[in-house]
């Protein structure tokens, strides 16, 4: 049977160092591409698949997260989680889990930004939810993307089941800021600070985490120049502009 979660989390409380000087006064989630702040591509997409609830954590400029979200109409169901310090990713996720619920729910990077391939990517993901994994991640291939991405993330095989890149070895895909797990992923986790790699790589050693390569369009965006990129990338698929490069 196919999980169709009701639930979400958007993670906006980074301080988004790298985006600097773009998010001295702007959280990152607030900038634009195609003149449409990314958190509310996030959101649209979490409601076109039925997501009837979406937490949105903050931290940096929190007051202006709080300002956009009241000025969107719903669904969905809009709820923001301030924190007092920094609970990175597993940390955040982990404080709303009595407002997101005992049933598996997307988590979704504030900065991520996708477009779908032929089939919307968050139902991708929930028909690959069974009852043999415990969370499934979206991965990008690396010879895709238009940024620096190192050595990648992870390799997956034909199963889809994920392993961390060894020293020195270069891996195929990257995380694309997207996962649907169940709350049970963060069970004997620490309270307080910590990273989702903590529950991930737990998840991997059991054989209970998934991947599913994204068959669309997916933009890194780290730093300035990427966010420029992004935006050229998005005016030639209007325009038919095949210049190299945009900016």
């Amino acid at each position: 049977m196919i999980v169709r979660p009701h639930s979400a989390m958007i993670l906006a409380a980074g301080l988004g160092t790298r985006m600097r000087p773009l998010t001295d006064a702007t959280p990152k989630p607030l900038l634009t591409l195609g003149g449409k702040a990314l958190l509310d591509y996030e959101i649209d997409q979490l409601a076109a698949v039925g997501v009837q609830t979406v937490v949105v954590n903050a931290f940096w400029q929190a007051d202006r997260l709080a300002d956009h979200l009241a000025s969107r109409q719903p669904p969905p169901r809009l709820i923001l989680q301030r924190e007092d310090v920094l609970l990175e990713t597993g940390g955040g996720v982990k404080a709303a889990l009595p407002v997101l619920g005992p049933d598996p729910f997307y988590v979704v990077n504030g900065d991520a930004f996708w477009l779908d391939g032929p089939h919307p990517v968050l139902d991708r993901m929930a028909q690959a939810l069974d009852d043999e994994v415990d969370g499934v991640l979206l991965v990008h291939r690396t010879f895709q993307v238009h940024a620096e991405v190192g050595y990648g993330d992870f390799a997956v095989d034909k199963w889809g089941m994920l392993r961390r890149r060894a020293e020195r070895e270069i891996v195929p895909y990257l995380y694309a800021g997207l996962q649907l797990i169940r709350p049970s992923l963060l069970d004997d986790t620490p309270e307080g600070s910590f990273s989702m790699n903590l529950a991930w790589n737990r998840a991997m050693e059991n054989g209970r985490l998934r991947a599913v390569v994204h068959d669309g369009i997916w933009f890194h965006l780290s730093t300035p120049a990427d966010l420029a990129e992004a935006e050229g990338i998005l005016q030639a698929r209007v325009t038919g502009d095949t210049r190299w490069p945009w900016r």
